[in-house]
């Protein structure tokens, strides 16, 4: 008896977080929180709480929309739960924001972390095999950084760059995230502070390690391309392709030629770096060989040796599409609207972060299950699109009609354009409005003194 009736709460407990999820509406869509296994993540990972009018499966599905709409205000989403409500015949008690900020507060970050890094696993191990390049599962790494308010609690745990004076600049987080080539799918992602000991990209990027498999083809950029970064991922079976750094000079003359423009080196260990004990400096192989090709005016490095398994043409094609990690972290900032933090302790920016790479999953999700009914690889489809169709779909058609969406999704591909160049420059002039170089108090002090700011 004491087995059934923990069997029976345990079904009604799922049931309960199912029919919150379904009338939360920011998700249900995805049909992802309601599977099997992410529902057994969400349910561990809940904390204890009464039947609120925000529980913590409302919250998180609030939070999600919040990142998807261009008006991302608390008050914004608070109004639109209280519309849902009021459309099923629910009491709607308050629009008052306070109640869903403290719901928020108590959302536990290891849910929402688990359940984007769950939901990438998911998309990049069931990707079809024609998505990979010969077979293999290609990563993306880069990093990029993100603003968030000047509070005291933000400076304490992320400062501002020492360049700017004090009470002008502002706290600066660091992202570092891998996302899988075919799908598209954040994998992983570690964050740091701007400045500091073991906060740079290469420190991130190793404590990202875990989430690599051996047989995976790593693409990143000429800072990447470090000494211990590629033994370390040697080892483990990891095939790198990176662009070589600039720092480092290479005499082909004491190269093996594999063909025109494509050479087998061998690399000798560096100094050990201070970053680095005397053991693990001596566990590091004293060479390394590695194939560093000429290729449109840059070298490339990569521990993809035999020509006969990928050529140097091949090897070039896929350098090219790195640049697929710089539209995705664009996507993340600018399509979502990620460019600023807005909360205003640490805690929260870390919940805001997930939040909204969790959403850039669920997108990523739509897109590939648009693809592969298509039949077309992921990256063909745009993922602004996507999210337009969405936020215009969700009030207006029921969700038994997901196959017209992904049709939609199908019909706009993006442009193939290789070798794509922009200028980074504003054709149209800012506003002259002077810099704000003293404390915003003081810059009001001024104001109210001397009508206007004060010559810095």
């Amino acid at each position: 008896m004491i087995h059934r009736s923990v069997g029976l709460e345990h079904r009604q407990r799922r049931a309960r977080i199912r029919r919150q999820i379904h009338r939360a509406g920011a998700v249900d869509f995805f049909n992802v929180l309601t599977g099997p296994e992410l529902l057994e993540i969400t349910e561990s990972h809940l904390p204890e709480h009464r039947e609120r009018l925000y529980p913590p499966t409302v919250s998180v599905s609030m939070f999600i929309g919040q990142a998807l709409h261009a008006d991302r205000s608390c008050q914004n989403a608070v109004n639109g739960w209280a519309m849902q409500r009021a459309g099923e015949g629910l009491s709607v008690h308050s629009v008052r924001t306070g109640a869903y900020c403290r719901a928020r507060q108590r959302l536990p970050l290891q849910m929402i972390s688990a359940l984007t890094r769950h939901s990438g696993r998911v998309l990049s191990t069931q990707a079809p095999g024609r998505w990979h390049w010969r077979g293999r599962v290609v990563k993306l790494v880069d990093g990029t950084c993100l603003p968030m308010p000047d509070t005291p609690a933000n400076q304490a745990c992320y400062p501002q760059p020492r360049t700017q004076a004090a009470g002008v600049g502002f706290p600066l987080l660091r992202l570092v995230g891998l996302i899988c080539l075919s799908s598209g799918a954040l994998l992983e992602a570690a964050v740091g502070a701007y400045a500091g000991k073991g906060q740079g990209e290469l420190s991130l990027l190793r404590s990202l390690l875990g989430a690599l498999s051996a047989g995976d083809v790593l693409l990143g950029d000429a800072l990447y391309c470090d000494y211990f970064l590629i033994a370390a991922l040697q080892a483990a079976g990891v095939e790198v392709l990176f662009e070589r750094h600039a720092a480092r000079r290479t005499d082909f003359r004491r190269g093996e030629s594999l063909g025109q423009g494509d050479y087998r080196v061998r690399w000798r260990r560096p100094q050990r770096p201070e970053w680095m004990t005397a053991e693990q400096y001596a566990a590091m192989p004293e060479h390394l060989t590695v194939r560093e090709l000429k290729c449109e005016g840059r070298v490339l490095v990569t521990t993809l040796l035999e020509p006969r398994k990928a050529s140097r043409g091949e090897l070039a094609k896929l350098y090219e599409r790195r640049w697929n990690v710089e539209l995705d972290l664009r996507n993340i900032k600018t399509t979502l609207g990620l460019q600023t933090l807005s909360c205003k302790t640490p805690a929260m920016v870390q919940k805001e972060l997930w939040v909204y790479l969790l959403a850039y999953n669920l997108i990523r999700l739509l897109m590939a299950q648009a693809a592969q009914e298509a039949g077309i690889p992921p990256r063909q489809l745009s993922f602004k699109h996507t999210v337009q169709l969405w936020l215009q779909w969700m009030p207006r058609i029921h969700a038994a009609h997901r196959d017209v969406l992904f049709r939609l999704i199908a019909q706009l591909r993006v442009g193939n354009r290789p070798g794509r160049m922009e200028p980074r420059a504003r054709k149209r002039r800012p506003k002259h409005y002077p810099w704000l170089k003293v404390p915003r108090a003081m810059a009001h002090q001024q104001l109210r003194i001397h009508g206007h700011l004060l010559e810095a």
